[in-house]
């Protein structure tokens, strides 16, 4: 199993994971022809992609959705919850199937693990994909970790985790109020600090890879990001990835 990402953050997200001959991107924030130009520089066609999974309804991860299933005939699988807040987003789209965020199922030569996580939409997820030998777990677009979130990671291979922003960059912004209180609040964003304490709770015994993701442009950087997952995890700073918004990351196996 490899994953790759062909871009995280505020303006669009979209991961992929690639098994024998299934391709799943979770998540597509992008234009069909900003995608598409994304997949190609990771060497792909957008007829390789096997199905779009989606955590959840706002627009940077699911924007894209819609136009890509319904120009390449992608299949699409969200929750239940998702699906009735973009009623009428997928008209058109031949291959649309929901799930309950604790629904485990199978796409071709991977199995799906979605779990629930607090966030302000209906009903969020993200998602263990595992291959029969390694497991992916990819966690951004959370408020808090809980016991469940936690279980659900522990002992994955690779993990792809949110590192939205730092507690000081936040509070000295010149974000309004409001909105800091949302991106800080239980149902928000993981600041690094909360990123660092997932990783001490969890089994990382099997750790091969460990991105930061879903950053903030102006609310962290990647070296607060990865000097707090090191911090974590007692390795070298340069051992944490970082997920781009322009360009993601280049392909790992896992």
């Amino acid at each position: 199993m490899r994953f790759a990402s062909i871009g995280s953050g505020s303006e669009g997200n979209a991961l992929l994971v690639i098994a024998g001959k299934t391709c799943v991107m979770i998540d597509c924030g992008f234009g069909v022809r900003d995608a598409v130009a994304r997949l190609s520089r990771h060497g792909l066609a957008p007829e390789d992609v096997t199905a779009i999974l989606v955590t959840h309804e706002h627009s940077d991860h699911i924007g894209g959705v819609p136009a890509f299933a319904a120009r390449y005939g992608t299949a699409v699988w969200a929750t239940f919850g998702t699906l009735t807040m973009a009623a009428g987003r997928f008209d058109g789209c031949e291959r649309i199937y929901g799930f309950d965020s604790h629904d485990r199922f199978g796409i071709g030569d991977l199995e799906i693990c979605p779990f629930p996580v607090p966030h302000d939409a209906r009903e969020p997820v993200q998602f263990v994909v595992a291959d029969g030998r390694s497991r992916l777990g990819v966690l951004t677009d959370i408020g808090e970790s809980t016991p469940y979130v936690e279980a659900s990671l522990s002992g994955c291979d690779a993990l792809v985790l949110e590192c939205n922003h730092d507690l000081d960059m936040l509070a000295g912004s010149a974000y309004p109020f409001t909105l800091k209180q949302r991106i800080a609040g239980r149902f928000g964003h993981l600041h690094n600090g909360a990123a660092a304490r997932i990783l001490e709770a969890i089994d990382t015994s099997r750790l091969k890879h460990v991105v930061a993701a879903h950053l903030s442009q102006q609310n962290n950087t990647p070296e607060r990001a990865s000097a707090a997952l090191a911090g974590a995890l007692s390795c070298a700073a340069e051992w944490i990835g970082i997920a781009d918004q322009a360009i993601g990351f280049a392909w790992r196996d896992c």
